[in-house]
């Protein structure tokens, strides 16, 4: 490569990179997102005592999915269009490669924030993604709940876990993400995104186990919101993916060219 054509190149990719948060900078994210997030809340401890309904229609207290094994907690809806499946596809995807079995070495918790969805609509969902999960013998460790809006609100609150119900599309606003929590119920790591390093989760694991609490982590926050046929435009989530995409794919491209421009100079030194 000359050395012409490599700055020519370092300057398109510098003014991509410009360009891309003058682009997010543009674009006002839509009210509703406004009360959407997902604070870090280590060290506290969810409400054993609240009653949600399981996959089978058994009514229990929080608490009776705790005690022994540290717990991976993701709170979603069911009927989600867009997020909650990638967010679930992705753990899925990070516990395959685990020797941990769920419901021997920890247990798996989906929550609906729907208090209308109904266990029918749980034992649905449990079933499409232990299929993707395919590892037999597993599934009394993955545990798919429904409750009503109290008790929703009060384990949503107690994680950090904002959602904002939009009634003109009968969908959710929320960002996606799971929660290690400890066999006594704290949380102790957050998990942000909709993938999850394999390695990353096990550590949680192994630390939670132990009842260790962990640092507080960045986020990179990826929100659902909703797809407007009227206009053919996707909304927050499909946006930020493109965006962190594009921003990786930069900054890789830079590190090549660098690369590149090094291995040139050394012949011109000797």
């Amino acid at each position: 490569m000359k050395r012409p054509s490599l700055i020519m190149t370092l300057v398109l990719v510098s003014s991509v990179a410009v360009s891309l948060p003058a682009a997010g900078a543009s674009e006002s994210l839509p009210s509703q997102l406004d009360e959407v997030g997902f604070d870090q809340r280590l060290g506290e401890t969810v409400p054993l005592d609240l009653v949600f309904t399981d996959e089978t229609g058994r009514q229990a207290e929080l608490g009776s999915w705790f005690g022994e094994r540290p717990v991976i907690l993701a709170l979603v809806y069911y009927d989600c269009p867009m997020l909650c499946p990638m967010i679930l596809n992705g753990l899925t995807s990070a516990l395959r490669p685990l020797k941990f079995d769920p419901g021997e070495e920890f247990e798996v918790l989906i929550v609906s924030f729907d208090h209308r969805e109904t266990p029918e609509l749980a034992a649905e969902s449990k079933a499409t993604f232990l299929d993707l999960y395919d590892r037999p013998g597993t599934e009394s460790g993955w545990h798919f709940l429904t409750g009503d809006e109290e008790s929703i609100a009060a384990l949503a609150d107690t994680v950090g876990f904002q959602f904002s119900y939009m009634s003109d599309v009968d969908q959710f606003a929320h960002a996606a993400g799971i929660v290690a929590l400890t066999p006594l119920g704290q949380v102790a790591r957050y998990y942000y995104g909709v993938e999850y390093a394999p390695k990353d989760l096990r550590l949680g694991l192994i630390e939670a186990a132990d009842n260790k609490i962990g640092n507080v982590v960045d986020q990179v926050l990826l929100y659902c919101f909703h797809y407007d046929p009227t206009t053919g435009t996707y909304t927050a989530v499909a946006m930020n993916i493109v965006r962190l995409g594009a921003a990786i794919t930069v900054v890789l491209v830079a590190l090549f060219l660098i690369i590149q421009f090094k291995r040139e100079r050394r012949p011109a030194a000797a």
